[in-house]
C-alpha cells in the first residue's frame, strides 16, 4: 500500500465516520511505514530508543484487541490473555523479534478485522465499556475509546517515521 491508497479522512462527515476514518488513515500510515521490511529490519531500534516497527506492529495489534475485544466487548483472546504481563510489562514489544514479519503483519491485520467487527457491534459512540477502566472504576464510551486509538496510533506513527528513515532513508507521511 502506498501513501495514494490510503487516502485522506473526509473533510465534512459525521462523527463516527470521521473517527472511523482517522483510525483507518493511521492503520494505513503503519502499514505503509512498515511495507517491505525483512525480519532484521523489522527487529532494528533506533538509539536510544529500544522501538522497533516489528514491535510496534505487535503492540498496536495488542492495542486494538484490548481497547476493542477486552475492553469495550469483554473478551479475553490469545495471545494477549496467557501473557505474564507482570514479568515483561513490554512483552508485546520485546517477543516481536521472535516473529516473522509474515506473522507479525497477519496478526495485526487480524486485530484489526476483530477490532472493527466489534466496532460495528455498537450501534452508537456512546456505547459503554463491558470493563471499567482499572483507574477510575468509570466505563468508557465507544468514542473515548476510537479517540484514545487515534492518539495512540499517531504517537507511534511519529515513532515509525523517524525508525524508518534510520533504516532505509524512507521518508513521507
Amino acid at each position: 500500500m502506498d501513501t495514494e491508497q490510503r487516502g485522506f479522512p473526509p473533510n465534512n462527515a459525521d462523527e463516527r465516520t470521521t473517527l472511523l476514518a482517522f483510525l483507518d488513515w493511521h492503520r494505513n500510515t503503519l502499514r505503509i511505514k512498515t511495507a517491505g521490511l525483512d525480519a532484521r529490519q523489522l527487529a532494528t531500534p533506533h538509539p536510544p530508543s529500544d522501538l522497533t516497527l516489528g514491535g510496534m506492529l505487535k503492540h498496536l495489534a495488542y492495542v486494538e484487541n484490548w481497547w476493542l475485544r477486552a475492553v469495550m466487548a469483554g473478551h479475553a483472546d490469545e495471545p494477549w490473555a496467557s501473557v505474564d504481563w507482570d514479568a515483561d510489562e513490554d512483552w508485546d514489544w520485546h517477543s516481536a523479534a521472535r516473529d516473522s514479519p509474515a506473522q507479525l503483519r497477519d496478526l495485526y491485520d487480524a486485530e484489526v478485522d476483530k477490532a472493527d467487527a466489534v466496532i460495528r457491534s455498537f450501534a452508537t459512540l456512546d456505547a459503554p465499556s463491558a470493563r471499567p477502566s482499572g483507574r477510575t472504576g468509570e466505563h468508557f464510551n465507544l468514542r473515548w475509546v476510537l479517540v484514545h486509538l487515534v492518539e495512540e496510533y499517531a504517537r507511534h506513527n511519529g515513532h515509525a517515521d523517524l525508525i524508518r528513515e534510520a533504516l532505509d532513508g524512507s521518508v513521507g507521511s
